[in-house]
């Protein structure tokens, strides 16, 4: 089984991005589950929330927090100064950080990998606006191939018929075809 934690803000759709990898996960023939830890006040805009993710090609049967990761996605590279994000991260595992800084200016050194990507400036071409979730979505299934690119681009199919839907699958191709020259 693998373990994602995705620490974001409210608004940001940490939870869509959980939901997301989760329905990827049954479109690739696996089990998949999603859920949030919104602390004490719900999903207010911009406050910090964490949400969790299984992959696992057996039926999930757990059903507690994250606290060892595998993987760890960043929405906000503010949160960084914020949170010790990396705790518990399992050794060898992988930190994906929204971020036009590179790995070395954000000081995280560790048994665990990171890696640097803007997703915003990738939604900001697309969409206009700066929501993370699909363009970190593409970069972790081309990073880490859990998720097949097919299973990612029909889970967002079905999440958004609209031309929204058109614009975050183009999102979606376009962060997995950076990641997947870069690695």
């Amino acid at each position: 089984m693998k373990e994602i934690r995705i620490h974001g803000r409210g608004g940001q759709g940490s939870i869509m991005l959980a939901e997301l990898m989760a329905v990827a996960a049954l479109e690739d023939g696996k089990y998949g589950q999603s859920f949030p830890f919104l602390g004490g006040g719900g999903e207010r805009k911009g406050k910090p929330i964490i949400a969790f993710c299984r992959l696992c090609e057996q039926p999930i049967r757990i059903r507690s927090r994250v606290n060892e990761p595998d993987y760890i996605i960043v929405q906000d590279a503010t949160i960084l100064e914020e949170l010790d994000v990396t705790q518990g991260i399992k050794k060898g595992g992988m930190i994906l950080v929204n971020s036009d800084k590179s790995v070395a200016n954000l000081d995280r050194e560790g048994a665990f990998h990171v890696y640097t990507f803007s997703a915003d400036t990738i939604t900001r071409k697309i969409v206009k606006k700066g929501l993370p979730n699909t363009a970190l979505l593409g970069a972790f299934a081309a990073l880490t191939k859990e998720l097949s690119l097919d299973a990612v681009v029909r889970a967002v199919e079905q999440k958004f018929s609209t031309e929204m839907g058109k614009k975050n699958i183009q999102i979606v191709r376009t962060s997995y075809f950076l990641l997947s020259k870069e690695k």
